[in-house]
């Protein structure tokens, strides 16, 4: 049977979770008196988580071509999101179903820690303890329910006693009505078969025609052959192939059960489906005592009956005396009083309990009887005696005949022949009409033994046993009847013989008598106990071997086996104790500090020097741990230990204290003053007469390297002294330098630069020749060679004119371009300049003049030229164009040669016929 995919797995069994993990299998749904409903363990978490699809979905989207992508709509886009989407849910949800199935296919796997056990348990017990809060209800009458819930949720408890294996959660089972007891499906199915089919064959003519019960294999709780089980249901009935839920008690539907209580009190059972009986109902009713005195309460319907501990005071049965006993049930009990009573017939009296007035002596009545000759024969009787058994019509001893006859007389034979059958049942009394019984028969015949081997003529009366041993098989099919005496009829017993077959549980053979079929489950248990033997579990017997002994909860109580006088607390187990994790606390010979470290005592350590294989065809062996004490770790006791250079104090362990070095640059002040010693933390020797702390000793660096101590500002010389202490000589370098004409190199010391202020510097650079540069007038400077830009103070004569250039003075430069002096036109200026305009304005106008008739002379010389070409275009155009022969006369030439054409070919084709 296969179960959909919320399922864990198929078929009956059910516990069903998480991958990841998940949740344990033991959820537990059950409902108390009051209607509700508790849950056991967190929610439901089958299927892909949200993360994970779109996680999975974003990596699948990147596989697509970017150009395609690109070109897609937004529609489609999210058509195909939607499609991965689904694909990759679908997935994870096979993938979380695998898991879960892997998880809860076999009811042997772990179910959970202890803590879980111990909440299981109370929520089990509180539960049911509803069921007892009011009214004095009896916890004892759920034990039985509670027996079969909690085995649902153990880790094998529930077992199939015909294949004597553990139920799971994915197999189809079978309740029985009876004892509630679970089987496998097949085997209840083939243990029903084989029943039937045993007990058919061997009492049915007609065999496999009647209908023939099944027993359970457990309580022998008979079942018709149509009961035979063939789908399977869950516990309550309502629900065929009830889906695997992890969340509720393994085979069930989850539903309310509803099943009517046994009695049968009108009520329905408010847990949900649930292995094993109902427990007693919950229901609140209003009743009164059994003797109805006392005032009605309610109570549980499953204890309505109550008794108010009155006394009953109903009349007895004697008529006399009145039931001393408290409130109780049923009928009142005898009573208990002795009283002097009669017998039935009168003739005694004697002492007897009040509750049996009526009793009989015993003396024959000795009445007369109506007949007045004979007396009552009867032993002391009630009522009247009756008729005499003499009177009336009276048949002959052979029945044949009939008398009428006083009862005095006795009734005669009657002379016929007796004819009664004899006790042989064959033939018939010779004899006449007689008194008493008919004698054995005497008449042989010949007689077949029972066992119809023998034959042997004898009396009819005697019967033939003949000595051959009966060789057929008993019901069992095993043993044959062997019996001699009395010569076996055919109907052989059944065999008396034990079975002797070896049950299921492979450890008792079967105790029954001989029989044929499958022998019974073994109907001992077994105690599986932890190692200590106070907890234990009870299994049907062949399930020890592979039950898992009970978590004892009780300490171990093995002695200790390393040098400690206790061990660690642990639980009982199997096998050896863990290793011992208890401070060593041995005294260290070196230091006589204790071990700090876990107990070493039994180490397990990797053997060495075994045999090594000699070739690649040889297996190597797996390796070997034996247990030895090993010894105590070096000490690690911190000790505040000074480094070699005295940089810090640290704490090292005991047993690497010494001298150290703390890894750092020893950092003391060198010779020079300038550099530390760069060596690693190392050992300093004092020098006499020296008292700081960061001098150098010998053992220390000597500086090698060349001063480096910073230049004056300016000076790009290295010192010529190595590292050295205190200033740096002057430097004496010369340095060539340009002037500030930057005509003339001159040469200075260096020192005499850096040290120079800004006039000393000016001073130093001045090559003392006229500056070569130019003014803005174009002039030399005339001042001596100098920084920055020249003074414009120029004094060179400059000429000066008019603007018509006919006046011209000399004046000083700098005031001309400072625009101080200007030179303006006279009068004669400007009468000549008038002179020169009219001038110049008679010249255009003749120039004008002189233009116009210049192209006046070619406009017409183009227009001449013009009307000659006009004069030979005419001419051309007149001239008349001749037509040759064959334009003249091309059609009449054409037709006469397809006319001589014609006639030529049918010339032709009349000479060939």
């Amino acid at each position: 049977m296969e179960a959909s995919w919320r399922q864990v797995a198929g078929g009956r069994g059910r516990a069903r979770g998480r991958a990841t993990a998940a949740p344990s299998g033991n959820g537990i749904h059950l409902r108390g008196a009051g209607g509700g409903r508790e849950r056991v363990g967190g929610r439901r978490s089958f299927g892909a988580s949200p993360g994970g699809v779109a996680t999975s979905a974003a990596a699948g989207s990147r596989h697509s071509p970017a150009g395609s992508q690109a070109l897609q709509t937004p529609a489609a886009s999210e058509l195909i999101s939607q499609k991965k989407f689904e694909e990759i849910k679908k997935a994870n949800q096979a993938a979380a179903r695998k898991l879960v199935e892997e998880h809860f296919s076999s009811s042997s796997e772990e179910e959970g820690d202890e803590d879980f056990e111990g909440k299981q348990g109370k929520i089990v017990a509180n539960t049911f303890i509803t069921y007892t809060t009011q009214t004095d209800g009896d916890t004892r009458e759920l034990e039985r329910t509670k027996q079969y819930v909690n085995e649902a949720f153990q880790a094998g408890a529930m077992t199939c006693l015909i294949c004597i294996a553990s139920v799971k959660r994915n197999q189809a089972v079978w309740s029985c009505s009876g004892c509630f007891c679970i089987f496998h499906m097949p085997c209840i199915q083939k243990w029903a078969k084989d029943s039937e089919f045993l007990v058919s064959s061997v009492t049915d003519d007609d065999f496999g025609k009647r209908d023939y019960p099944w027993p359970c294999p457990k309580c022998r709780f008979e079942y018709k052959r149509s009961e035979t089980p063939s789908r399977y249901y869950c516990y309550c009935g309502k629900v065929e192939d009830p889906p695997l839920d992890p969340w509720l008690v393994p085979h069930s539907c989850g539903q309310v059960c509803e099943r009517e209580f046994k009695p049968s009190c009108g009520h329905k059972c408010l847990l949900l489906c649930h292995p094993g009986p109902c427990p007693p109902c919950p229901k609140m009713v209003t009743t009164t005592c059994y003797c109805k005195k006392a005032k009605p309460i309610p109570r549980r319907c499953s204890a309505k009956e109550w008794s108010c501990q009155l006394p009953c005071g109903r009349k007895l049965l004697c008529g006399q005396h009145k039931c001393e006993n408290p409130c109780h049930a049923g009928s009142c009990q005898p009573c208990p009083r002795v009283s002097r009573q009669k017998c039935v017939c009168g003739k005694k009296v004697a002492e007897r309990s009040c509750a049996s007035p009526l009793w009989h002596c015993d003396q024959v009545c000795g009445k007369t009887l109506p007949c007045g000759n004979h007396t009552c024969e009867q032993v002391c009787h009630v009522g009247a005696c009756g008729e005499c058994p003499r009177s009336g019509k009276r048949f002959c001893p052979c029945q044949k005949s009939r008398f009428s006859l006083p009862c005095t007389e006795d009734v005669p034979t009657c002379g016929d022949s007796c004819d009664k059958v004899l006790e042989c049942g064959i033939h018939r009394c010779s004899q006449r009409c007689h008194r008493g019984p008919c004698e054995t028969c005497r008449q042989e015949v010949e007689k077949h033994c029972r066992c119809g081997k023998h034959t042997k003529r004898m009396p009819c009366h005697k019967p033939y046993l003949c000595e051959t041993k009966c060789v057929k098989m008993r019901d069992c099919q095993k043993h044959q009847c062997r019996r001699k005496v009395c010569c076996c009829p055919g109907n052989c017993p059944p065999c008396d013989q034990n079975c002797g077959r070896t049950l299921g549980c492979r450890n008792h053979k079967c105790p029954s008598v001989c029989h044929r079929g499958s022998c019974y489950p073994c109907p001992e248990t077994v105690d599986v106990k932890c190692n200590c033997g106070n907890t234990k579990v009870t299994v049907p017997c062949g399930r020890e071997r592979t039950t898992r002994p009970p978590k004892c909860r009780e300490q171990c109580s093995r002695p200790p086996t390393c040098h400690h006088t206790s061990q660690e607390k642990h639980r009982c187990h199997f096998g050896s104790c863990p290793p011992c994790h208890q401070p060593c606390q041995k005294v260290l010979e070196k230091c006589g500090h204790l071990c700090p470290a876990p107990c070493h005592d039994q180490a397990l350590i990797k053997q060495t020097g075994r045999h090594q294989p000699t070739g690649p065809w040889e297996q190597p062996s797996e390796p070997a741990f034996i247990q030895t004490a090993l010894p105590c770790p070096p000490c690690q006791v911190p000790i505040p230990m000074e480094c070699l250079g005295k940089h810090e104090v640290s704490p090292l362990p005991c047993h690497a204290v010494g001298p150290y070095s703390c890894k750092r640059v020893c950092g003391r002040i060198l010779d020079c003053q300038n550099h530390t010693c760069m060596k690693e933390c190392h050992k300093v020797t004092k020098i006499d007469g020296c008292t700081g702390k960061n001098k150098a000793g010998p053992e220390c660096l000597h500086c090698e390297e060349g001063c480096s101590k910073s230049r004056p500002l300016g000076c790009l010389h290295p010192c010529i002294l190595p590292c050295h202490p205190g200033e740096c000589p002057p430097c004496v370098q010369m340095l060539r330098i340009k002037c500030h004409c930057k005509i003339t190199s001159l040469y200075v010391e260096c020192r005499k630069i850096t040290t120079a202020d800004v006039n000393e510097k000016n001073l130093l650079s001045c090559c003392k020749n006229q500056c070569p540069k130019e003014l803005p007038c174009g002039h030399r400077c005339k001042e001596m060679c100098h920084p920055g830009e020249c003074p414009f103070n120029c004094n060179q004569k400059v000429k000066l004119r008019c603007p018509c250039k006919r006046i011209k003075k000399e004046l000083q430069c700098n005031k001309v371009r400072e625009n101080q002096v200007s030179i303006e036109c006279d009068t004669m200026c400007k009468e000549m300049k008038r002179k020169a305009s009219e001038i110049k304005e008679a010249e255009a106008k003749a120039a004008f003049e002189e233009e116009k008739r210049r192209q006046q002379a070619e406009l017409e010389a183009f227009e001449n030229r013009l009307k000659g070409r006009r004069k030979k275009n005419r001419k051309r155009d007149e001239v008349a164009v001749e037509l040759s022969l064959w334009q003249k006369h091309k059609y009449y030439l054409l037709s006469v040669c397809g006319a001589v054409v014609v006639v030529f070919a049918w010339y032709i084709t009349h000479d060939v016929n």
